[in-house]
């Protein structure tokens, strides 16, 4: 049975626990997706308090953390979600994305309604993939693809 969580605090806790438990075995988040059998993005989401993992994927993921019975149950459970306590994040790398929809917000609104209707984006039926890739003018360059399905209004 899915249960859930209305008491953030829960899972923060053991998010902490778990990045310090990957910190200490040297493992990346690649590795505790392989171990969990999903994709790296829902798998960190999950370890880091915003998702429930499967059964079978959250045991496995408990293991190779060397986590308890308890926090593999707790895994599990439907979280209270959003990870951000503060409006505007301070995290620099957080406060980038805040930046970013704050100057494109309304573009992508905009043409968002333009191209599909009255609607959303969902972010339950959501696929995220960040990739490093060469840039051409020398560096890098972050390409983030935010895939989630579109859910028009309905009248009623």
């Amino acid at each position: 049975m899915l249960h859930a969580q209305f008491d953030p605090t829960a899972r923060q806790a053991l998010a902490v626990t778990a990045v310090e438990a990957k910190t200490r075995r040297d493992l990346s988040w690649q590795q505790i997706a392989d171990a969990s059998g999903l994709s790296v993005a829902f798998t960190t989401a999950a370890v880091l308090g915003q998702h429930p993992l499967p059964e079978e994927a959250a045991r496995a993921v408990a293991g190779l953390l060397g986590l308890d019975e308890d926090a593999a149950l707790l895994l599990q459970t439907v979280p209270v979600r959003g990870s951000m306590p503060d409006r505007v994040p301070t995290d620099p790398t957080m406060y980038r994305f805040y930046e970013m929809l704050q100057v494109y917000g309304t573009t992508l609104k905009a043409l968002v309604h333009e191209q599909f209707g009255d609607g959303i984006i969902s972010a339950i039926n959501f696929r995220l993939d960040v990739k490093k890739v060469a840039d051409p003018e020398g560096g890098e360059r972050a390409v983030i693809t935010l895939d989630g399905k579109y859910l028009p209004t309905k009248p009623f």
